[in-house]
């Protein structure tokens, strides 16, 4: 059975649990990571965070698809950009040693 979704609260508690440090200051930092992170894919930069991964923003070419409901019918799919992360070294290798069954549906 699969958990919810990490949520940024919860975050803020668990640094809280483990240094005790008050709830807003943890939040504002929380927030202030997030938004420098968001800035620097804007202004094009890669966000690298060692031993985590790699964020960067590519560009995915306009395209024609279908719409499954109406699948004689052409929809143009615009030129747009997306997030793309890849996982660090470390990551990668605590991927490598957990139980997959978790994530089967």
């Amino acid at each position: 059975m699969s958990q919810p979704n990490l949520t940024k609260r919860e975050i803020v508690l668990g640094i809280f649990e483990k240094t005790g440090f008050p709830q807003k200051h943890i939040r504002d930092s929380v927030q202030y990571t997030l938004d420098a992170i968001v800035e620097a894919l804007l202004n094009g930069r890669n966000v690298e965070l060692r031993n985590f991964g790699v964020f960067e923003i590519q560009v995915r070419k306009s395209r024609v698809g279908r719409n499954p409901n109406k699948p004689d019918k052409d929809v143009i799919i615009p030129r747009r950009a997306v997030i793309k992360f890849k996982s660090g070294k470390e990551l990668k290798e605590r991927l490598k040693k957990i139980d997959l069954t978790k994530f089967e549906k």
